[in-house]
């Protein structure tokens, strides 16, 4: 799966949730530094480029839909993170999450209580 760019990100996060939209569906959802027409109908080709993306034309128009689940592309981004920033040991990032106290001791029970429940 190709690494995306922040904005490319952006835009998936509002397909999965739109599940089909046009180019100017995708752009009135977009809150902060809208990009014109034309770029953002560029990233949205070059996101089907990339296997992302399909479409459905109608007539000039296109409808564009995710192919890639957002729980697809959820778990291809955590196994890259956690090769590339915690050696691929998911203890070193719980360790990491819970030293930034981002994770609490009832949160982590909970984890463990998930694991020992599916054994």
């Amino acid at each position: 799966m190709q690494k995306l760019t922040n904005k490319e990100e952006e835009i998936m996060h509002i397909l999965w949730k739109l599940e089909k939209a046009f180019v100017k569906d995708v752009l009135t959802e977009i809150e902060d530094d809208k990009p014109h027409y034309n770029t953002l109908s560029t990233i949205i080709r070059n996101l089907e480029e990339k296997g992302y993306v399909s479409h459905n034309a109608y007539g000039n128009t296109h409808q564009y839909f995710p192919v890639v689940t957002k729980e697809d592309y959820r778990k291809g981004f955590m196994s890259n993170a956690i090769e590339n920033y915690f050696n691929n040991s998911y203890k070193s990032m719980i360790s990491f999450f819970a030293k930034e106290e981002k994770i609490s001791a009832d949160e982590l029970r909970e984890i463990l209580d998930m694991i020992e429940k599916k054994k």
